[in-house]
């Protein structure tokens, strides 16, 4: 790995765990001090940054860390439930019993993260979980445009958690019910549940607002979390990270 390459890698690490904040400056000379280069690297680093949506430049001030746009954010959750769902339940009919036991551990040690109040390690396997699961989706293209929205969403995802304290606790549940549907569920039932359980988070992030900020626009999916969702209308404008 080359000094640009490392250096590019190490802020945006940085940026995405959130240890660098939203429009906090990124200072050329102190970070090349800090990490031993000159600083025709870091401002390499910067510049591909800024072309990936992580960093913009502000007049006066220099490279800042990107703010977050909760309405595109909200976009994009809604985006990714509704290709998740599908995948997920085309995915379904192809599940293996290793899948299935592989699901069952990794949501034991969300639970144990949970129990740890790590929400990093959470957010880190809740995305593995179901990239195990869509992972059997025969559907190529579906899957592309999934990867894709994930990539857009990877910036956002640990500076948005931050606001939704409770969810993880009520997303363990969640995932136990997903597991069984794909046990013994239908492909349908499937899809459903997954595009649900992804829009619960839309309607935590909305309920938050509610009391803190002005609220949101649109209706969110609504369903029982033990039953499954309901199946009529789709959320327009939500958000959801698990």
């Amino acid at each position: 790995m080359n000094k640009q390459e490392r250096t590019y890698t190490i802020i945006k690490d940085r940026i995405h765990v959130g240890s660098i904040a939203p429009l906090q400056r990124l200072n050329i000379d102190a970070i090349a001090r800090e990490l031993g280069v000159s600083p025709i690297p870091v401002r390499e680093a910067l510049r591909r940054l800024e072309a990936e949506g992580w960093v913009r430049f502000t007049p006066n001030v220099g490279a800042v860390v990107s703010p977050v746009d909760a309405t595109t954010w909200e976009q994009a959750m809604v985006a990714l439930a509704i290709l998740e769902g599908a995948a997920s339940g085309e995915a379904a009919p192809h599940l293996r019993k290793s899948d299935l036991t592989r699901l069952r551990k990794i949501a034991a040690t969300m639970e144990e993260a949970v129990a740890a109040a790590d929400p990093r390690r959470f957010s880190r396997l809740n995305r593995t979980l179901h990239a195990v699961i869509v992972a059997r989706c025969p559907n190529t293209y579906l899957t592309e445009m999934l990867a894709q929205t994930n990539a857009r969403l990877d910036r956002l995802r640990s500076t948005m958690f931050v606001y939704l304290p409770n969810r993880s606790q009520e997303a363990l549940g969640e995932h136990l019910r997903l597991i069984e549907l794909l046990e013994c569920g239908g492909k349908d039932e499937v899809e459903a549940y997954a595009r649900w359980h992804k829009l619960r988070t839309v309607e935590a992030y909305r309920a938050i607002h509610a009391t803190t900020g002005p609220a949101t626009t649109g209706h969110a999916t609504t369903g029982p979390a033990t039953t499954g969702p309901a199946t009529t209308g789709h959320d327009t404008t939500g958000h959801a990270p698990l």
